[in-house]
């Protein structure tokens, strides 16, 4: 087998082994079925039986009531931008609230701004988005269309560690970056969506899950594909599906449950590496200088600075040239990041933390 580096990028991110493994060994022919995934019906038993697969094991993981709905979409959160506000925003007595934590959401609102009028009820630009909001801070607008938050931005390093508690204001999340990553109560929440290409799957299949009330919001003059409730009516097939994506979905999430055990132990795995290197960020006397403030930082993203550009230039290629790949942080906001989704083996952040003291040794 190839030499694999050790990859941090943001994503598409790194994928566990034994996913990539199981699908080479299948990628010619699906045990039974003589042909690749790639090739067979999406109406077809075959696919019918994993997309089935797909959903009980996501609703098995992340313990999804009976009253909500798992679709498997395309476009990618960029399209659920769009989507959120063009379902949900008709019919309700108030415009839908925004908690701004970061690019992520940023993006969100400049999308739903199209759609139309909409509050935000917490900027964190004044701290250029170094931390999040206490719960008082952004309390919704009774009879609020929705409020939307992003559970993780990964460009600034924030994260929510827990389920906002909305009331009856729908709570809508994008948890595009750290879904999976912990126990969710998906109860708490009107709707989550997630591009998959982080901790989920590749690039090109989009998780919604939808509780079943809000369904009824989507307008019969929306365009086809943009409606929940047309997607959810047709079991994600009203149109070919990624087939490939769900299928990567579904061996993820076995993964998750046969491999690791389940989410709380995802999850105490996650603290422990994310632990590992912001231990590393605070011991060194201020020559690394983390974006976010410690109660808020991201399990899933560790960003941080050097004392200057010249100097993380060189942590970057003295990096690269350790097989440690894709640290640049975001072009927004430059200096390193270490993308540490689900699947980063214990040898690759043990790798990075190593560099990092070394590297400050030297440097400093």
């Amino acid at each position: 087998m190839p030499e694999r580096i050790f990859n941090f990028s943001a994503g598409p991110a790194v994928l566990p082994l034994p996913v990539l493994e199981q699908a080479q060994r299948e990628l010619l022919a699906l045990p039974g079925v003589g042909a690749s995934v790639l090739e067979i019906s999406h109406r077809g038993k075959p696919f019918q039986s994993i997309l089935e697969s797909a959903k009980s094991r996501l609703k098995s993981l992340l313990g999804v009531p009976d009253h909500y709905r798992i679709l498997f979409l395309q476009g990618g959160a960029r399209l659920q931008f769009s989507m959120v506000p063009m379902n949900l925003m008709p019919g309700s007595q108030a415009p839908p609230d925004y908690v701004l934590t970061g690019s992520w959401g940023k993006n969100a609102v400049k999308e739903a701004e199209k759609v139309g009028p909409l509050n935000i009820v917490w900027d964190g630009k004044d701290t250029n988005y170094d931390r999040l909001p206490s719960p008082e801070a952004w309390r919704p607008t009774p009879q609020a269309a929705y409020v939307h938050i992003t559970s993780n931005e990964t460009i600034q390093g924030v994260q929510f560690s827990d389920d906002p508690d909305t009331g009856d204001v729908p709570l809508v999340c994008d948890a595009s970056s750290d879904i999976l990553h912990r126990p969710l109560n998906v109860s708490r929440y009107g709707l989550l969506y997630a591009c998959a290409q982080k901790n989920a799957g590749p690039a090109g299949v989009t998780i919604v899950i939808v509780r079943e009330d809000l369904l009824a919001r989507s307008q019969a003059s929306l365009p086809g594909y943009l409606s929940y409730q047309l997607h959810a009516e047709n079991n994600s097939l009203w149109n070919t599906p990624p087939s490939f994506g769900v299928y990567m979905v579904d061996l993820v999430a076995r993964w998750l449950q046969e491999d690791i055990g389940g989410l709380e132990k995802m999850h105490a795995q996650n603290r422990e590496q994310a632990n590992s290197l912001y231990e590393v960020l605070d011991n060194t006397n201020g020559f690394y200088r983390g974006h976010a403030q410690p109660n808020c930082r991201s399990l899933m993203n560790v960003t941080f600075r050097l004392p200057s550009e010249e100097l993380e230039q060189r942590f970057l290629a003295e990096a690269e040239g350790q097989g440690l790949s894709s640290l640049k942080g975001h072009r927004s906001v430059g200096g390193i990041r270490a993308s540490i989704y689900n699947a980063m083996p214990w040898e690759g952040v043990n790798a990075l933390r190593g560099f990092m003291q070394d590297f400050a040794t030297r440097n400093a």
